[in-house]
This record gives structure tokens, sequence and C-alpha cells, in this order.
């Protein structure tokens, strides 16, 4: 017999309010808002808030469904269970490592993730990638280490296997050791992540056996704070891929989202009966905001980085901003910030009663946006107050006087609150702009879904900014990440690595294995109590273009040309070019089982009016004007109720804000839909003098546009170098070929693209005309060296006849020809041997791509470039990343005017000039001089006016120019430069010509940091670069050097090319210690993963491991390097290019020395040592191996 309905309990537990949807026997849903940490009144919210309610009737609790933050919190905070990583021999640092790029590029003290493992137990044994065992698993060493491991209190553990995700008996016979031992959480990579690259499946299943025993322990909580009521009763957790499981079966992979997904699936359910078919998700927080897509179908990744955790697990693709209600506001550097800082659930923003900062929050109960008594009154001392107004008006004014005083600029404390609301909204439009470009998507076409406490406080302004014309708002919005919970299907993801070539031959392979994951999705519900008959399946592929890593989501039919043909469609429209000839591959596969929801129908809205009374009139400010505004309870307008802005329409959990110029109208379901009622203004007017709210303002739209460029680039870059390596940058630029904003892709780019726009300027100024693009390498002429080559497009006025603006992207190409692969000689002695030349060559005319005559050049040359169609598509995407910032900008003077946007060129120039000029205050006079391992030195000497806050940076005395390719083109040292300065700055300051002003650069004639052609170039980008920095930093007492190499190392054939760049050791400063194994100073360079390394090339990383003690000893320690070997599975030429292999990277204070680098071969059947010099070509044989040891960081102060 059919169990009697009972109570449902829908539950978001946030970062700051636990969300609680209760809907009773008879189908009435009601809704509260806890605090999530209010430990004087109750230890969790859900079970707190369950309780009060079941606590005032006799039915019984029915289900519980439930997402929640525990385990994201236990994530950020590093509170997870004590774990140990059990992983091949040789690749103990594996996951510390990473893909060895840093998070900042402008950190001189690198802070790296703090690693979620107790201990690392290295392993004996070894599968290829094609399935051979090399070595077999030593299974007595693992048990007796396992056991070690237990006796210290470890009972998690995590096995993760090279190429375990397809060849898992290693890993199966180490899990079963495991379980002997007695461990109480065990993951292994081939269940939990059964995908390719060694570096996220290994985060994600250490990840989940660090949060599974979190995970548990709160379910446990819940369980027994509820045994009361609980009996039978399921408990379901949502999953971060949108789909509900069981207490039982909820692991710490699938955690992280599980509020968000939530809301995800929320705002379609809902919009659905709405029919609204296309939707931007906008939840809004306390702590930050979620974005997400929607168009058909949930778009969900496999790849995301969390905390500083890399995660292949299906997760709903939400992009998070710092920009939630309790992000604290600031004057920081002579500009108005907005976060990233957020005041969190306690102390909270100011208005909590708790001694908070300012927030967003705050600055909306200023401007009465947030009235205090139609907001819940759960604070003070007992939890029964408002909202504190009064504290909120004193801090406002104190803040008002700060800029006054500190920037002459007078502004009311409500001119002061609305600045900072627009930042925070600019903030969030950039956020859903970005993620509609990546996905290949018309923002405008969609509706805005507003949830989550805080979004319907601007929603409107968010919708204006994004040229949105309509609003969708649900009775539920406040809690609608809560509600969703109720509405979402119960489902059971599986995936599985194939990497198979998409032909007829495959669907026997497919068909297997798609029956395989259907099993084991099947038995995963079952388990759970659910009928086989209730239990549907939908079956993907993920599939990519042969060479590239990102796979694209396609439905699977066995019909081999709809497929084909349904991929390229995608293609085309994600990435802006179509693959038709290229060779599909099937990287994975995935089957999800689905049980669906119960259909909560919606019933007719029957509650309120249509000819409503406001319940009263209250001052709002709007775009700094305070309007009388009606203020109207959601629950008492009734469908076909209708109002023009402004209004403010609150309900218990949310309070939502009809600027004006909208029309708000509820339906007959109650959902409250806005439209604009009269046309939006494409223009604002603006005065031309600085504004601290606008400078930031400008600052973050120049950046965007610049970043937009980059998703552009990215997507339709065809090769891996840029698509995947991510070498390249963008940037915007003045008439005059001043920088105003450089996206931080690339550090040795940043300033150095200025140089090649000024030459294309200097030398085409007449000839410049609309629909033309110019691209160049020349390193004598604004380049670097002859592989970045930058694309450069001039932006003119409506008539044509007089430059605005320039934009331009700098992309280093896979080979532009030169004596070896790559275009990265060791040894070459001219230009010409490094590649093809470009020296501002007409690219477009009059909007033709000049094909041909490219195609030309291209090839010849005494050394050609080897995959011209490759080039050609890539500089195809560098103009399709300069048309979108023509777009952009163009864009930006229709809403601002052509005079605002110059004006505010030079005021953000000017704001970045000060802040350099501020940092150089502080410093004193020095001086550096480093000499290479070439026995040619860099001198530099540095002259500090403390008054003007002016320097000299004077190289008189560096070596002249080298035979060797270690000179620097001016574009390189002036690179070099304007990074060191911009590390001296802690504030984020816009990165931009400004900050060189107060720099005067000496550069002496022909030496080797300002070389004549045909000098070679190539190891100047890379290498000397780097001892420029070390220098500089040192001639200022910043920091010891670093490891002063970029460890260049190309290997290849007549088939297969690699060039890949090796981290080392970080320099130790005052009061910091160097980081290890990380990407230091002008690159950032990443690293194939291991296992996909393997897969596309005949080598086998032996080993990558940080190099222990090859840091400078000191008060503060230098970074140790790496010791990376790779075993050749067939002959290669290799050449490596690298330095500081005979000078150590010095320490500084008194601090030691780091280790030299060192590179050597061990040849086949042979255990001699070879010693390679620093750059040099050898020709390896099958079995011989190539070894490489980085150099570690000088030291800092002296040790004793």
């Amino acid at each position: 017999m059919k169990r009697k309905a009972g109570w449902q309990f829908w539950i978001d537990r946030g970062g700051t309010f636990t969300d609680i949807v209760a809907r009773n026997p008879n189908g009435f849903i009601t809704a509260t808002k806890l605090l999530s940490e209010n430990s004087s009144y109750y230890k969790d919210a859900a079970v707190d808030g369950i309780l009060r309610i079941l606590s005032q009737t006799n039915e019984h609790l029915e289900v519980v469904r439930m997402g929640t933050t525990v385990a994201t919190n236990a994530l950020l905070e590093r509170h997870g269970a004590d774990t140990a990583l059990v992983i091949t021999k040789g690749f103990g640092d594996a996951l510390r490592i990473g893909y060895q790029n840093r998070p900042d590029i402008f950190a001189l003290n690198i802070e790296l993730p703090q690693m979620l493992y107790a201990q690392v137990i290295e392993t004996q044994e070894r599968i290829s990638a094609q399935g051979e065992i090399i070595e077999p698993l030593d299974k007595m060493s693992l048990r007796r280490q396992l056991k070690e491991a237990y006796k210290n209190k470890i009972k998690s553990v995590a096995i993760v296997f090279m190429h375990g995700y397809r060849f898992p008996i290693h890993e199966k016979v180490a899990q079963k050791i495991a379980e002997e031992v007695g461990f109480e959480q065990i993951s292994v990579s081939h269940s939990t992540s059964p995908l390719m690259k060694l570096i996220s499946r290994g985060d994600t299943t250490l990840t989940d056996a660090y949060l599974s025993p979190i995970i548990k322990n709160y379910v446990d909580q819940v369980r027994y704070g509820l045994a009361e009521h609980l009996g039978n009763t399921p408990i379901l957790f949502m999953q971060s891929h949108g789909g509900l499981t069981s207490a039982e079966s909820f692991r710490g992979k699938d955690s992280v989202l599980s509020g968000p997904a939530g809301g995800v699936v929320g705002m379609v359910r809902t919009a659905k009966s709405a029919n609204l078919k296309k939707l931007i998700g906008f939840d809004m927080g306390g702590t930050s905001t979620d974005v997400s897509l929607y168009d058909g179908e949930f778009e969900r990744t496999t790849s995301s980085m969390i905390a500083g955790v890399r995660l292949t697990a299906p997760m709903m693709r939400v992009q998070t901003v710092a920009a939630g209600g309790g992000s604290i506001l600031k004057l920081s550097s002579d500009r108005l910030q907005v976060g990233p800082e957020s005041a969190g659930a306690y102390p909270g923003p100011a208005c909590y009663r708790n001694n908070g900062p300012i927030t967003v929050t705050d600055a909306n109960v200023l401007l009465g946006r947030l009235q205090p008594d139609y907001f819940p009154k759960v604070f003070g001392q007992n939890g029964n107050e408002e909202i504190d107004h009064k504290s909120v008006s004193l801090l406002f004014a104190s803040l008002a006087e700060k800029l006054q005083r500190e920037t002459g600029h007078q502004v009311s404390k409500k001119e002061l609150a609305a600045g900072f609301l627009r930042i925070a909204v600019e903030r969030m439009t950039t956020a859903i702009k970005n993620i509609s470009i990546e996905r290949g998507h018309d923002v405008t076409e969609f509706s805005l879904c507003c949830f989550g406490g805080a979004a319907g406080q601007h929603a409107c302004q968010v919708a204006d900014a994004l040229g949105v014309k309509t609003i969708f708002i649900h009775p539920m919005s406040g809690v609608l990440s809560a509600y969703g919970m109720g509405l979402a299907d119960m489902r059971s993801l599986k995936q599985m690595s194939m990497e198979s070539a998409w032909t007829k031959d495959i669907f026997p392979k497919l068909e297997a294995t798609f029956s395989e994951l259907e099993k084991n999705g099947l038995e995963e519900l079952v388990k759970q109590g659910i009928q086989v008959d209730l239990i549907n399946f939908s079956y993907r592929l993920m599939m990519k273009s042969v060479g590239s890593d990102t796979a694209l989501p396609i439905a699977y039919e066995k019909n081999l040309q709809r497929v084909k043909e349904n991929f390229l469609k995608l293609h085309n429209k994600r990435f802006g070019f179509k693959a038709d000839d290229a060779t599909l591959i099937v990287e994975s596969i995935e089957v999800e089982a689905i049980v669906e929801g119960a259909s909560i129908e919606e019933p007719l809205w029957t509650g309120g009016t249509v000819n409503n009374e406001p319940e009263a009139l209250r001052d709002v400010w709007f775009d700094s004007i305070p309007i009388s505004t009606p203020v109207y309870l959601r629950e008492k307008l009734g469908a076909g109720w209708q109002l023009t802005g402004p209004a403010l329409i609150v309900d218990p959990n949310s309070t939502t804000i009809i600027d004006p110029g909208w029309q708000a109208k509820v339906n007959e379901l109650g959902h409250l839909l806005l439209t604009r009622s009269s046309p939006l203004s494409t223009t604002e007017k603006l005065g031309i003098q600085s504004d601290p709210v606008r400078l930031e303002i400008f600052n973050n739209l120049f950046m965007h546009i610049a970043e937009q460029m980059g998703i552009v680039l990215e997507n339709t870059a065809y090769s891996v170098n840029i698509k995947e390596r991510l070498d390249f940058s963008c940037a915007v630029f003045d008439s005059t070929g001043d920088l105003i904003a450089n996206a931080p892709h690339m550090p040795v780019h940043l300033g150095s693209m200025g140089e090649s726009v000024r030459a294309v300027l200097n030398q085409h100024h007449s000839a410049l005309k609309p629909g033309d693009v110019y691209a160049l390498n020349a390193p004598y002429n604004g380049g670097t060296h002859l592989p970045d080559i930058t694309v450069v497009t001039p932006i003119f006025n409506q008539p044509g006849n007089t430059l605005d603006f320039i934009v331009a992207c700098r992309a280093h190409h896979a080979d532009i020809g030169g004596k070896t692969p790559g275009s990265m000689p060791a040894t070459s002695i001219t230009i010409e041997e490094e590649g093809v030349l470009l020296d501002n060559l007409l690219l477009v005319s009059d909007g033709v791509f000049l094909e041909k005559n490219i195609r030309k050049i291209l090839g010849n040359s005494p050394y050609p470039a080897r995959n011209p169609d490759q080039n050609i598509a890539d500089l195809k995407a560098q103009v399709a990343a300069n048309t979108k910032g023509v777009l952009e900008l163009t864009n930006m003077i229709k809403r601002f005017g052509r005079n605002v946007v110059h004006a505010y060129m030079d005021h953000i120039k000017t704001n970045a000039e000060n802040c350099v000029r501020k940092a150089i205050k502080k410093l004193s006079n020095g001086n550096w001089s480093i000499e290479l391992d070439s026995h040619e030195c860099i001198n530099i000497s540095i002259i500090i006016d403390k008054e003007k806050g002016d320097a000299i940076i004077d190289f008189s005395g560096t070596s002249s120019e080298s035979s060797t390719n270690f000179n620097a083109p001016t574009a390189v040292v002036r690179a070099a430069v304007l990074y060191v300065f911009r590390t001296l700055i802690e504030e984020n300051i816009p990165l931009n010509d400004g900050c060189l002003r107060p720099l005067t650069i000496k550069l002496p004639k022909s030496s080797m940091v300002n070389p004549r052609y045909p000098a070679p170039v190539v190891a100047g980008n890379v290498e000397t670069s780097q001892c420029i920095t070390d220098a500089l930093l040192a001639a200022l007492g910043a920091s010891a050097a670093s490891q002063g190499t970029m460890n260049n190392f190309t290997f290849g054939n007549e088939e297969y090319q690699y060039y890949e760049t090796i981290c080392g050791g970080a320099g130790a400063g005052p009061g910091f210690n160097g980081a290890s194994a990380v990407q230091t100073h002008m690159t950032n360079s990443r690293l194939t993963d291991p296992e996909v390394l393997e897969w596309r090339y005949p080598i086998r990383l032996e080993r990558f491991e940080i190099r222990k003690g090859s840091g400078g000893i000191g008060a503060q320690q230098g970074g140790d390097g790496v010791v990376r070997e790779i075993l050749f599975l067939e002959p290669m030429q290799t050449s490596i290019l690298s330095n500081r292999r005979r000078v150590p990277p010095f320490g500084l204070a008194n601090g030691g020395n780091g280790k030299t680098g060192r590179n050597y071969i061990v040849r086949n059947l042979s255990d001699k040592r070879e010693s390679v010099a620093a750059t040099e070509e050898n020709l390896l044989e099958a079995g011989d191996r190539f070894i490489i040891e980085t150099p570690g960081g000088g030291g800092y102060g002296s040790a004793s």
C-alpha cells in the first residue's frame, strides 16, 4: 500500500543563509531562511529548520532533499579527512607540481594551493599508455607502507596510477590491499574519474577521498538530529551535475557545486512553465554570484578548478563571481573597488550588527533598496532585530570623507553607495558576457532568471547592461536553489575514456562500453530503492578533432555521418570555424541514468488583487536621484497586476526592485515578469573629469575587452600551443600606441606589444585605413622572437578618416620555420636560422585576408614554415580576436561617447602612473650584474628620485651583442622592466603605459639588450628576459634570483614535434620563501599532462619530481627546482635551450645560492651519464633517456 503523503523538505545550505522550502501533505509550500552559522541557537540550520516545522504538526516526514556547502567549505578551509595518496613511483610530486603555472603572475611571494594529502606513498609499478605492464606492482612494499599510514591514524586513501583510467589492474590490486589493511575510505581513480589526464584525475580522486568522510559525518549528524522523525525516510543530496542521489551514495567529488546545481535545475523547471527557453541564471547570494546559461539542455563541464583543485567530475557549468551581497567595498589606489573579499556569514555586512565591514548589501540599505522593516529580523544578540541602518550610514559617511581627503573628489555618502553598486553590476555583467561568448551565444536573445536573496535588487541594472529585454522572477526566487531540490531528478552519470577515431570500426567497442556503463548506472539506482522501469538513459559522446584537447558533447546515435554533422555544427557555433577535414576522436563517453522527479504542477495564482495599494512609500535612489517609491508585498499582488517602475516588491526572502523604465506584471502562475517599458538609452552622458567610480568601471571595461578577445582567440585558434597552452596575449591601445589594457596572459608579452603597435604606426600611419590588419614578428621592429606573431588592427571613427584606437594580439605559433622544428633552435647564429621574418606585413586589406601572399612569404625562405596551413588558421583566429575588440570598443563609444572614452584612457594611465610613483618613492638606488652561462653580463643600475617618484633603469655596461641567440630585443627588455615594477605594487592596478611613465630605460646600442639585424634572438625572449628580471629585483632588494631560465626543451622527428618549458625554483625575498616547482617571472605556460604526453608521443615520462634541496638556504629558503626524465621509444632529435647550468641563481642579503641546473643523457643499456651543455642539440635513439634538473631559487637572509 502506498504510504500517505507527508512533509517534504527541500534545502539549500549556503555560505551565508540556509534556505528551507517545506511542502506539506496537501501540497502547500512555505519557505524560511536561517543563518547558516548561528552556534548560539542551533548546531545545524537545516535540522533546526525542519524540527521547528515538524514540532507544530503530527504529520510524518516523507523526504529530505538537500544541497549543501559542507564539503565545499571543507575544501576551501582544508578541513577534510587525513588522506594518503598512493601514486606511481616517480610521480609523488605530480599533483603538487600540477601543470606548473602560478595563480598570480605578479606575486613574488607565490602562494600555491595547500595539498589535500597528509602523506604520499610512491608505489613501484608501471603500465604503458598501450597497456603493457612495464613493472609489476610491488604488493609487499605497498602493504607495508599502507599499514604504517594506518598506524599514523590516516583512514582515507586515494589510489592513482599512471594510465589506471584505462588499465586498472594495478589499481584494483592496490584497492584490495587497502581494504585488507582497514582503510575506511578508499577512492580509486579508474572508478572515481575514468578519464585521461593524471593530474586532474588524481586531484579528483584525492578530493573524493578527502571529502567523502566529511560528507558521511554530516549525513550522520542530520540523521541523528532528525532521529525522532526519520525512520526509513530517504535523505537525498544534490550532486554537482544536477541530479539527486541517496545520502549513502553521495560522494565528495560530486558535492562541490551541490547548492548552485539546485539553482540551475530550479531555474529551468520554473521558467519552462512561463514558456521561456533561453535562460541566463543570475543567482546572487550573500557570498558570491553564480551565473549560468541554458539553451535547451543543461550545460555541464567535466573539467573545472575549485579552491585550487583541478576536478574532472561532471558538474553544471556555473561561473562564480566574487560579487555577492557580502562583497566588501573599499577605496584603494584612488579607485572604488568591490570585493573580491567577502564579509561572509560572520561577521557579515555592517548592517548585520556584528561589527562587519561595509558591503554591497549595506549600499542597498543606504539607498533604500533594502528596507529594514521588510527584511528578516534575525540579527542582534537575541536574533530578533532589524538590520542596522544607522551604522551603515555612519560608515559610508566616513568613507566619503576619506575619499575627499585622499583624492579631492567630493561625493555624498549616497552617491558613493550608488557608485559601488554600479561597479558591482559591471563585474557581474562581465561574467555573464564571458560565458556567453565562450559558448557561442548571443546574450541579448536570452531571458534573465533571477534568484538568490540578492539578485532581485540588481535585476534591472544587470539586464540593461546586457541588453536583455525580459526578466523572470519566480515566487520562490529568494529560495530557488532550495526549490530546485524538490524539482530535480535522481541521476547517475557514468563516464569512460575512449580516445578512438570516429570510424565505423568504433561501434562494437562503443556499444559494449555503453552497455557496461548502463549496467553500472542501473545498479547504483536500484540500490537506492528505484524500480527498474522508472529508469531512463541518455548516451553522449565527448568528441574533438585530432590534436585538440577541447571535447564537445554530442548525442550518440549509430550513424557516422549524422554524428559528424552535429559535431561540425556545434564546433562552428562554439569556435567560429569549421573543422570539415579534421579526423574526429571520441575522447570519452557518458551514460546518464535518469529517474524523473515528481512533476509538481504549479497551481494558478489565486492570492492578492489586481488593484493593490502600496504598503508604503519610501525614498529609493535610482541613478543618484531619490524617488518616492511604492512598496508592495508580493503575496498581495494578484494575477494580472502590473505596474511601471519604480517600485519595491518584497517577499519574506527577497526584495525585487523595479527600476524606472521597466514594467512588472504578475502572470496566472504568480511569476513576476519584467519587461522594458521604454527604450533603453544607448548612450550615457558623462563628464570627462576623472571620477573614482567610473575610473574603476572603465578600467574593468577595457580589461574586459582584452579578455573577450582572448576568449575568441582561444576558441578559434587551431594550434594546441595557443588553444591549450594559452601562449598568447590580447591588448587595447590608444591612437598613439600607448597600452590601455593587457589581459595578463603571458608576462613576457606585457608592455612589449606596444613596440609592435608603434612600429606599425611609424611605418604606415599615413597609409592606414579601415579594414586593414598588419602582422609582424620582427625583433628589431617591436617583436620579441619569431614564433611570437603580433596582429595589429587599427580602429577608425565612423567617417573613417581619424584613427581612434588600436587592438592587437600576440600568439606563439607552433612553427614559423627555422633550422629546427618548433622554431626554437639552441644554436642559431643568425635570425634567418630561427624562422620566417614578418616585418609589418599587410595581412588584411579592405577586409580581405591576403592568404595567397602570406603563403608565399611563409614558403619563400631558406628555412620555410613547416605547416603553413596551421599558421594561416592561427592568423585568422588572431584577426577574429581583434575583430571582437573592434566591436566592443565601437559599442563603448556608442554608449559613452568618443571624448569620454578617450578621456578615461588618459585617466587610467594617470592612475597607473600614480600607483607606480607611489611604489617607487619607497625604493632606494641599486645596481646588479648577472653573468650568463655564456660569460656575457647584464649590468643594471637603478637611480630613484624619491621626490618625483621617478626611476632611471640604466643597462650601461651590459655585454655587447652576442654571437649566441641570447640577444634580447628592446621590446623584451621593456616587458621585463614593466613586469618587475608591477610586482612591487600590492594593489591590483591596471597594467598600461602609465606604469612606464615614471621609468626611463637606457639601453646601450649594439648590446645584448639592444641588438641589430641579423643577430639571433630566440633565447633573448625566453632566457635573457629571466636574467633581466632577476637583476632588476636584486638591485631593488626585492627578491633573490629565481631559476633564471625557462628550460626550453624540444624533441621531434619527421612525424612528431614537441616543445615545452619546464618550471623550477622561485627566489626568496623579505618575509617569504621561494616557491618550489613553479613557472617564474616571464613565463607562465602550462605543461602537457603526463598521460596525454605518453599517449601522443613515443616517449615515457619516467619521473617528474621536485629536486629537493636545490633551493638556496637562508632565513627564507629558495624554492626547489624539478627533475624531469624522459625515455625515448623512437629515435628523436632533441634541443635544449637553457641557462644557469654554470652560474648558480644567486642568494640575496647573505642568502645561499640555488643549485645550478643540469642536463644529461643516459644511453640505452648504459648507466653512464653524458653531460649536455646549457644549449645543445642531440640525436637520441630508442631506449635513451634525457634528464633535466632545473635550478633552484636563491635564498634570502642569513640562515644563522
